[in-house]
C-alpha cells in the first residue's frame, strides 16, 4: 500500500492543499493520502490562529465524501513540537506494511537538506515534490544522497496560502472558492479570522 502524507497547520486548509494532495495522488498513483495536521510546527514563527481541534476539525470537513482521502491525527495527539523524522518513524512502527511519501511544496525540497535527521529520514520516507509559483526545482542543488528519494511531479500554479486566507478574512474579504465549500460554511458560522 502506498499512502502520501499531507501535513500543515492547515490554518486554515484551502484549495491549494487539495489540489497538491490531488496531484500527488495522481502522479504516484498512491492508495490514499492522509492529511495530518501539525501540533507545533518548528519553522513557523507563530503560534496558528485557530485552536487544534478547530484546525482538526477542518481538516474532516475538508476530506469528508473523498474516498481517498482521510484526517489523521497523529501529530495533534502527540503533542508537542512535530518534527518529521520522530513522526515518520512512528508511523513506520505503527503501519510497517505501508510504503509513505510525505508530500511538500518546490520550496521546502530546497529546504530538506536542513531538516532534522534527514540522513535517517531519506531511509524510512520517499517525497513527493509539487511546483509552486515563483519556485524553481533545482534538483541538481540538493546532496546526491537526496535526490533518489525526492521525485517531482506538476500541479497547477495557484498562488494561495493560509496566510493570504487569514489576511483577507481580517480585511472583511470573502474567502469563498479559497477553501472547500465545508471549511467555508465553518469559518463563516464561527467568525474565525475575522475583523
Amino acid at each position: 500500500m502506498k499512502v502520501g502524507i499531507m501535513g500543515g497547520t492547515f490554518d486554515p486548509i484551502h484549495i491549494g492543499h487539495m489540489i497538491a494532495a490531488q496531484c500527488a495522488y495522481e502522479y504516484e498513483g498512491l492508495d490514499e493520502v492522509w492529511f495530518m495536521p501539525t501540533n507545533v510546527p518548528p519553522h513557523k514563527q507563530h503560534a496558528p490562529k485557530a485552536t487544534s481541534q478547530q484546525r482538526w476539525d477542518m481538516v474532516c470537513r475538508a476530506v469528508e465524501g473523498q474516498a481517498h482521502f482521510r484526517p489523521f491525527d497523529m501529530e495533534l495527539k502527540k503533542g508537542g513540537v512535530s518534527y518529521t523524522y520522530d513522526t515518520v518513524s512512528l508511523l513506520r512502527r505503527e503501519y510497517p506494511g505501508i510504503h509513505f511519501y510525505y508530500i511538500i511544496g518546490a520550496d521546502m525540497v530546497q529546504y530538506l537538506p536542513k531538516w532534522f535527521k534527514i540522513d535517517e529520514l531519506v531511509k524510512l520516507i520517499s517525497f513527493i515534490g509539487l511546483g509552486r509559483p515563483g519556485y524553481r526545482l533545482e534538483m541538481e542543488s540538493l546532496p546526491a544522497l537526496l535526490r533518489p528519494a525526492v521525485q517531482l511531479a506538476e500541479m497547477p500554479q495557484i498562488e494561495l496560502s493560509s496566510t493570504a486566507i487569514r489576511q483577507r478574512k481580517a480585511e472583511g474579504k470573502s474567502i469563498k472558492y479559497l477553501v472547500p465549500d465545508r471549511v467555508y460554511e465553518y469559518i463563516e458560522g464561527n467568525g474565525f479570522y475575522g475583523p
